[in-house]
């Protein structure tokens, strides 16, 4: 050890399985009191053996390594790890007074150990890599260059040959409306760059300029265009392919013959998954996609390690157009892909295309100089303008991603129609949670009139009327707890409810796992409804309302409740978040963001005013050192 501290002192669970009895020294401090899970412990103390490695300190920094991916980081950033360092329900001085190496002489100690690879000459059969200040496992490490040379070779080919009065012509006969000159200047953009990024929150029209920006593309001269579309889950594909259909069903015949009929995958169909090949697939760097453009919807659910396989499946002459908004919520695997993608194009030098700017002046009035720069010379465009909801929606979901606290709390307090805070300070008692039970029961009896009545249309409809969402799934702010709550509320409420066994009208369904064979989605939400000759599962599929016999679902769950994460991509007309307490690491800016933009008519956020404080105040710290990549 480099350090004199002494452990703090906790009082042990002999039974918790996170509990490693045999760990020693400051794995067994870090342990004990829960920044370290057995998991981590037992991977380093592996590592230790095999190494072989016996410098306490080097084998603490494998286990925060392993501990790092776990929360969704793919390095280890060795200066700030002790300040960053948080574990709920631990006090924070507690975690401070732990034995933590002085790290200028944990970096030495890493530099001498046989289980570090030092910078990117470094050797090659080593388990983790130290570039700086950060640590990876270099399996992460080598999946980060993956991108980040992508992108370099990218910036450093010519520009792809455009046709610019072609180009102007689809321009300005596909965005003729004056509010769109954001959306205008991203279709052009990608018409002139291999990678570009389209940024912007929901109901900004990414998904209508993404339609408009590949007809603009396919008006070029040349072979017709190979489109692929793709988004992380299939629930996210099904809503691409449903939109792009929409908008271009609104424009001109020529334009439509020229698109055809576009349909988004999931990147892992679009890459070919190989069953048992342990995250390969059939097109990598020696088996290329055969696209000349690739879009990624929700980009910001890729993870680091999706997105390295996609980087190497490219063709050089593909242009890649990432889409999504990176102040939501990330991959819940690790990585911040698009977040950091965008920082690092708004941070590097770049090369401004050739023609580019002539095309785009009238467009850039209204844009800052770092916005201007973004989109020139780094492909970034960020949508500004929100059509789907307005006043104090907007201005709560600007404040929260802005980190500005106390205009949070002044949002909450003026006391508007569409926001709502109930503060939780103490014991939860009934009248607190009045507004959110009267929520469950209004939409719940709608729900189960329109299921009862058979009518598929209108209780899919009505599914969407209001929905709770939660940061934790267990515990008393978690997702089984509150579905529960609301399903008691709802047999109080509704004569019948519920009391027809699993398959009961009314219920609300939630798909958990793939089924391609009936073209449902993890995600994918219903409901049971009646039906002439018995109960049918009703799902919207392709803006179709189909009807599904019970019997052929396996994978689903009811949901009352859910997820921050599960409900990225979806809009509801009412939400209620529950927040966990102050000191849960759950409770991030971008997780409270998220959730207040899944609304379209009221925001109700349930929780202390110090733990939306908190939220605001406490952005993802996601190590990465990809925005520094250059």
């Amino acid at each position: 050890m480099t350090t004199d501290q002494a452990a703090p002192a906790t009082t042990v669970d002999p039974f918790d399985a996170q509990q490693v009895r045999r760990a020693t020294g400051p794995l067994a401090d870090f342990n004990r009191v829960g920044v370290l899970g057995a998991a981590d412990v037992h991977v380093a103390t592996r590592l230790g053996r095999l190494g072989p490695e016996t410098d306490t300190s080097v084998l603490l920094a494998v286990a925060l390594t392993v501990r790092a991916l776990r929360h969704g980081s793919v390095c280890l950033d060795l200066a700030t790890v002790a300040q960053v360092t948080a574990v709920e329900g631990v006090d924070r001085a507690v975690v401070a007074a732990l034995p933590w190496p002085e790290p200028t002489a944990w970096t030495a100690a890493l530099e001498r150990s046989p289980l570090v690879a030092v910078g990117a000459d470094g050797a090659a059969d080593r388990p983790l890599r130290r570039l700086g200040g950060l640590l990876y496992l270099d399996r992460y490490w080598r999946q980060e260059r993956c991108i980040a040379e992508m992108l370099d070779r990218a910036a450093a080919r010519p520009q792809p040959s455009v046709d610019a009065p072609r180009v102007a012509a689809a321009v300005a006969r596909l965005f003729p409306a004056e509010d769109s000159d954001r959306q205008r200047l991203a279709a052009v953009v990608a018409a002139h760059r291999w990678v570009s990024v389209l940024a912007g929150g929901p109901g900004t029209g990414k998904t209508t300029t993404v339609a408009k920006l590949l007809a603009v593309l396919a008006d070029q001269p040349g072979d017709p265009l190979r489109v692929a579309m793709a988004a992380p889950t299939g629930k996210a594909a099904a809503r691409l392919t449903e939109a792009v259909a929409g908008v271009t069903s609104a424009m001109d015949a020529a334009d439509q013959e020229r698109l055809g009929t576009l349909k988004a995958s999931t990147l892992h169909r679009l890459l070919g998954w190989k069953p048992g090949a342990r995250g390969r697939f059939r097109h990598d760097r020696s088996n290329r996609l055969p696209y000349d453009v690739v879009v990624v919807d929700e980009a910001s659910m890729v993870s680091l390690t999706l997105m390295a396989r996609l980087a190497e499946a490219l063709r050089d002459d593909c242009r890649l157009v990432l889409v999504g908004d990176p102040d939501q919520l990330a991959s819940v695997e690790a990585g911040a892909v698009l977040g950091d993608l965008v920082a690092r194009e708004a941070t590097a030098p770049g090369v401004q295309p050739a023609g580019l700017e002539e095309l785009v002046t009238r467009d850039l009035g209204d844009l800052t100089g770092t916005e201007q720069h973004a989109a020139l010379h780094d492909g970034v465009v960020r949508l500004s303008h929100v059509h789907r909801f307005s006043g104090d929606i907007l201005d709560l979901a600007e404040a929260v991603r802005s980190g500005r606290a106390d205009d949070v709390l002044d949002v909450l307090a003026r006391g508007g129609e569409a926001v709502e805070h109930v503060d939780l300070d103490g014991a939860v008692a009934d009248e607190q949670l009045r507004g959110v039970r009267a929520d469950t029961v209004a939409a719940g009896e709608d729900l189960v009139r329109a299921a009862r009545s058979g009518d598929a249309a209108a209780s899919l409809e009505r599914l969407d009327r209001h929905r709770v969402l939660c940061a934790h799934r267990e515990g008393a702010y978690g997702v089984r707890r509150w579905s529960l709550l609301m399903e008691e509320w709802l047999r109080e409420a509704i004569d019948g409810y519920a009391r027809e066994g699993r398959w009961y009208v009314g219920r609300p369904l939630m798909v958990t796992s793939n089924d391609y064979q009936l073209r449902l989605f993890n995600g994918d939400t219903g409901v049971v409804v009646q039906d002439g000759s018995g109960v049918r599962a009703a799902f919207r599929r392709d803006n179709v309302d189909d009807l599904l016999p019970v019997s052929r679902l396996s994978e689903v769950q009811t949901v009352h409740a859910m997820s921050v994460h599960r409900s990225q991509g979806s809009q509801f007309a009412r939400v209620t978040l529950v927040l966990p307490p102050a000191d849960s690491p759950l409770l991030t800016r971008e997780l409270l963001y998220t959730a207040i933009t899944r609304a379209k008519e009221h925001v109700r956020i349930v929780g202390t005013a110090e733990a939306l404080a908190a939220a605001v105040r406490r952005p993802i710290a996601r190590a990465s050192g990809l925005r520094e990549r250059g």
